[in-house]
């Protein structure tokens, strides 16, 4: 287990990466121990769970429906898995009462991740401006009152759920500057990627801000470029896996093809993937 000078380094050195420099600190979002491994493997300097990824592969639907017990469990998993600092998605907090919430911060630092994703979109159109801030405040100060820095990523759905049409731009200013008044670190806003408006929020944002990517999506650097110091793809890692397994699969049932197969990892190189798995601490 990872002690607590251990985890207020990894906060450290996870907030630092979100410091303005030559390029965007970049996420490939996991769900498991061996996503994260691979993604890890591939040169990732941190690691980031998709709530949508963990719920599927653990046969739940996204938004909030995952048991908080299961979630936590997938966390801890994944934090064994590497030696990089992590942040998980907890979506609205796996909770709505207080009590409920600051288990779940506990839960995610007890974990040894070191940053959160928490979003907005709970209620319709959203939750609350004032409510959604004063959650955010108390996560601030649990994470405060164990000493761990813990890095919170405000997720505002304004442009994801289209609830702003013509007014989504403000709103989300808004939003921001109070999440941000109420201890959060950074800004993230799924569901925009001009880069025009990305550069117009990064301008008046007074943190990080991070894009969500995927097929279709400016580059990483195009966007760094557009003052995004985070890029993330949230599902897209999982929903590409599983297109994988459901292309072998339809190939293998109908015409008995193993191309599919074809490029794959050997099975020593999975086993080498935990090989000699301890778990990581510092």
């Amino acid at each position: 287990m990872t002690s607590h000078r251990g985890l207020v380094t990894k906060a450290e050195r996870f907030r630092k990466l979100h410091d303005a420099g030559p390029s965007p600190l970049v996420l490939v979002n996991v769900w498991d121990a061996a996503s994260a491994r691979v993604v890890q493997e591939a040169g990732a300097t941190a690691i980031a769970t998709s709530s949508s990824a963990v719920s599927w592969s653990l046969g739940y639907r996204d938004g909030d429906h995952v048991p908080w017990g299961l979630a936590m469990a997938a966390l801890g998993r994944v934090v064994a898995a590497t030696s990089l600092p992590v942040t998980a998605d907890i979506e609205t907090g796996y909770g709505r009462t207080d009590e409920e919430l600051r288990a779940t911060i506990h839960a995610v630092l007890d974990a040894g991740a070191v940053g959160i994703n928490i979003e907005d979109s709970g209620d319709e159109p959203l939750a609350d401006t004032a409510e959604h801030s004063r959650r955010i405040a108390l996560i601030r100060a649990t994470a405060d009152d164990r000493g761990i820095p813990l890095f919170i990523n405000a997720r505002t759905d304004t442009y994801l759920s289209g609830q702003f049409p013509e007014t989504a731009y403000q709103e989300t200013l808004a939003r921001a500057h109070a999440y941000l008044t109420a201890g959060a670190d950074g800004v993230f806003v799924p569901g925009v990627v001009d880069l025009h408006v990305l550069h117009e929020l990064s301008s008046h944002i007074p943190a990080p801000v991070n894009a969500l990517a995927g097929v279709g999506a400016p580059s990483p650097m195009e966007l760094h470029d557009a003052g995004i110091r985070r890029v993330s793809i949230g599902g897209n890692t999982a929903k590409a896996a599983y297109a994988k397994v459901a292309r072998v699969a339809t190939e293998i049932l109908g015409d008995g093809n193993w191309a599919g197969l074809a490029g794959t990892r050997s099975h020593d190189e999975m086993d080498a993937l935990f090989a000699p798995s301890p778990k990581y601490s510092l």
